[in-house]
This record gives structure tokens, sequence and C-alpha cells, in this order.
């Protein structure tokens, strides 16, 4: 490694390393630390620096607890803390004007960092198309509501979308130094990142930051009502015994993280009660965005139907089995009477979903049925919704994952997240192998990213590796089929899907 150019941004000169060709940059702060009295404040931009900042090295991801990514790249643990409102550019040629790719990472809102090596910018950069990555805060520190208490803190509940925003503002200032096109800005996200993705497109202060859209297995649904928020709120401060809002706002980050650590332990000791108390099954999230009017429209989707995103290219879509890497973490129902007794809690007409899933799926057991069900519920269903809503205003492009992993068995198949490694196209990392096994198909990698590379270049994900990929309609729905065969499919599983998009109509 040697060191590439430095660059000179409006707010300082960073230096960076050059990496077989590709240059990075890493750990650029675009805000103010949020400490202090911008603890569960609104990001403020970052100072002006005197000197050349060392961008050889990432920056301090989000505060958060231990987590499964940890176990993934456990010789890869950032330092983490509060000072997390950075990000990090790759780059083909800073002389240069290329497309433009910005990834939000997933992780449910409460863990992960835009300096995972499974998001390395690389290959993207390789492709020609200048690739960031940000860190948002997580957890308390991002999505918790504390106006119910303060009203001098509303909106507290949507800071780590509006960080999202701040970086989006970086790149749009600040981008072309490093040899991108801020005209030709694609936004793309997976999980808690596809939701923010997804909210993103309904929001006022966004529009105009990005130019295209992917959003990989999340969406609108994130977003809690108000009155959901300030009672989650209530129910943090309970599990970490915090008196007022003075004692939340001088804690230490150990104590705010044990808090969250309690809550979260609670609601997935008995996941049933929590599905009864909050009607939903993404109530395992401790955090999410808030629909609170101000920052994000009440209704994200009535705002994307009336065309709040208009004009700009949208691929959207999911992975066949969704649900089974959760189904890992909670107890799967032993037969068909505790199963229609677990969808009672959250849908209008259990009986009617696990006929139409038992001829679906002959021969399944109840926890396959579950799996499916709730990966249509919570991710097929609503991402089909916003997929519609969008198609009236813009074009609109919608996949459907299948591939399924050999690792552990096959337990996982094509479960949440299993598509990451080929879009980013480093499948072949030994450290994937848990996810993805030890042979997985480069022809998959070559499909997908080449086709994520299409929409930031064209603003369609039309490419050599599928030249035909048509766009969803109002009365038509054609599904590209990510798979080692990949091929578009008109309306897949239709009957389940308009089950769903009637039961949430």
């Amino acid at each position: 490694m040697i060191d590439a150019p430095v660059v000179q941004t409006r707010r300082g000169a960073v230096s960076g390393i050059r990496e077989n060709q590709i240059l990075r940059y890493a750990g650029i702060p675009y805000a103010q630390a949020p400490v202090g009295p911008l603890r569960f404040r609104p990001p403020v931009a970052a100072a002006p620096w005197d000197g050349v900042r060392d961008g050889t090295k990432v920056g301090c991801a989000a505060s958060q607890n231990p987590s499964m990514m940890d176990a993934l790249f456990g010789d890869h643990v950032e330092e983490r803390g509060e000072d997390c409102l950075g990000l990090n550019v790759w780059t083909p040629d800073v002389s240069g004007s290329a497309p433009v790719m910005v990834w939000i990472h997933g992780g449910g809102f409460e863990m992960g960092s835009g300096s995972s090596p499974l998001y390395s910018g690389h290959t993207f950069a390789e492709d020609g198309v200048v690739l960031v990555t940000i860190n948002y805060r997580l957890g308390a520190f991002g999505f918790l509501e504390l106006g119910g208490i303060d009203q001098d803190y509303a909106g507290s509940g949507n800071n780590g979308l509006a960080d999202q925003v701040m970086a989006l503002e970086w790149v749009r200032d600040e981008i072309a130094a490093f040899g991108g096109d801020p005209d030709r800005v694609t936004v793309f996200g997976e999980s808690a990142g596809s939701m923010s993705v997804s909210l993103l497109l309904s929001m006022p202060s966004a529009e105009g930051l990005f130019h295209a859209a992917i959003c990989q297995s999340g969406s609108h649904i994130a977003a809690r009502a108000l009155d959901e928020a300030h009672a989650d709120t209530a129910e943090y401060l309970h599990a970490g015994g915090f008196a007022d809002l003075a004692e939340v706002l001088d804690a230490p980050v150990d104590r705010l993280l044990v808090a969250h650590a309690a809550m979260s332990a609670a609601r997935m000791s008995d996941f049933e009660e929590t599905m009864r108390r909050t009607g939903s099954p993404m109530s395992f999230l401790a955090f999410r965005p808030v629909a609170d009017g101000a920052l994000v429209p009440v209704d994200p989707l009535a705002a994307i139907a009336a065309g709040a995103s208009a004009g700009v290219p949208l691929v959207i879509g999911t992975n066949l089995d969704e649900w089974r890497l959760f189904a890992m973490m909670t107890a799967a129902p032993s037969d068909d009477d505790g199963l229609r007794e677990r969808l009672a809690l959250v849908i209008a007409d259990p009986d009617a979903a696990m006929t139409l899933y038992h001829d679906e799926l002959p021969g399944a057991s109840a926890a396959e049925i579950e799996s499916a069900l709730i990966t249509d519920m919570v991710f097929r269903a609503p991402a089909s919704a916003l997929a519609d809503a969008h198609a009236v205003h813009g074009q609109t492009f919608q996949y459907l994952f299948t591939w399924r992993s050999p690792s552990m068995g096959g337990m996982l198949g094509a479960a949440h997240a299993m598509e990451i490694p080929f879009v980013f196209a480093v499948e072949s990392d030994s450290r994937l192998a848990i996810l993805v096994g030890d042979s997985p198909p480069t022809v998959l990698a070559q499909a997908m990213h080449q086709s994520w590379v299409a929409v930031a270049r064209t603003g369609t994900p039309a490419c050599s590796a599928h030249p035909e990929w048509p766009e969803v309609s109002v009365d038509r729905r054609p599904v590209m089929i990510f798979d080692v065969d990949s091929h578009v499919e008109v309306d897949p599983s239709d009957k389940s899907l308009a089950f769903w998009l009637s039961e949430t109509s």
C-alpha cells in the first residue's frame, strides 16, 4: 500500500491510501461528534480542520452492544463510541467524474458499521464507481424518541435518519473532490439500511440528494407511529432504571447500552407476548425510525404514492427465506395449533393464511410455514406495495433472491442478508463461508454486482448479465429471480402476495 493523493475538501485536506490501484479515504467526519450538549440532538455539520487529516484508518463505529456481526468478523472490531459520524470513500480516480453509490448498512438500527469488510468498496471502484459507506447513530443514540418527555427533544427518534441525510449532503458538496459526480448518486442499503432508503424516498429533506435507489430487504413499514415510539421510550427508561431525562442525558455510554440490551432481552424472552402487545413481529427491533410528521411523513407510503420520489429509479427486492435468520433467535411453533395462536396476534384471518401456505408448500412443517408466511408479511408484501406506489411516478424494478446457501446444513437457505456478499462481489472471502458455504456461485455475484453498477451508471439494472429486466407497472409485476440461473418471472406466488396486499390495504 502506498499513499494516495491528498484531497482538498471544503472543510479541510484528507490523506488516503492506494490499494491495488484503488484509492481509499477513511474516517472522514461529515458531522460533529454528537456528545455532551449534542447528545440526542440533530447532527451538526463537521467543523473545518487545519492541516491534513489522516484518512488511512477507519473512524469510530457507532456505540452498540456485541452482535452476530462481531462473530462473523471477529478479527475486525473497530473502536466504538459516540464520535461516530464519519464515512469512507473508495474511488478509481480523484480526477474523474464517476457515478457514486452510497451504502447505508443494516443491523436492525442497533448494530453494524460502514467499515465492515463485508462492505468493501474495492469491487465497485474497480468497475468505475465511487463507493461511499457511512456510519450513523444506532440504538437509543439514534432512535430514542424523547419528545414525549421534553418537547425540546422532539424528533430525537429520527436522529439516525437525520445523520444519513447530512451524510448525503456531504456527498453532494464534497464528492467531486474524490472523483465522483454529485448529479449521479445512487443510495442503497440492506435491512435497516433498506428501511432507511425506503423512508428517504418519502422525506422532503432528502429530495434531490440522490438520483436512484436500491432497497434490499426492508421497507417503509419500519417507521413507528409516534405513540408507539413514546411507549418504547417508557419501556427503555424502565429497563435502564432511569428516573428522568436528565439521568439519560448524563448517563455513560455503557449504561445506555445495558438498558438497550435489557429491553431487547425482555422482548425476545417472550416473543409472543411482545407480538401481542405491539401487534407486529417487527417488535423484536427495540428502536426504529418514527413517522412523526416532521422529518418522516406520518404515512411514508402515501407520500411515495403521491409522488415524493417521482423520477428516482428504484430497484427493490427481498430474499426467499428472510425470516429463517430471525427464526434462529426465537422458538418455532411445534404444530399448526401453535402457529395459529401466534398468527392470531398479528393478522385478522390466520386460518386463511395457513390454508394458503399449506397449498403453496405441501408437506411443510409449522415452522417452515411460519418462516414463509412472516417473510412475506414483513418483507415481500411491503416491498411490493412500495414498488406499486413508486411505479406510478418512476421506473421501478423488483427482484427476488432465491439462492439457498448450503451452510449449516442448509438451515439458512436464502435468508436475510444472504445477498450482500454477492452484491459486493466478496462472496469468495473465506470469512463468509459460514454464511455462503465454501463454493458460492461466482455467476450469481457477477449478475447482482453488475446489475447494481448498471443502476449507478444508467439508472436501470439492465446490463450484460441481464439485458432484459422489465419494469413493474400498474398491472404487471415482472420480478428478476436471482439464482445460479437468474431469470425473470411475472407475478411469482401471486396468490400469497395478493393475500397480504389485501390484508394490509
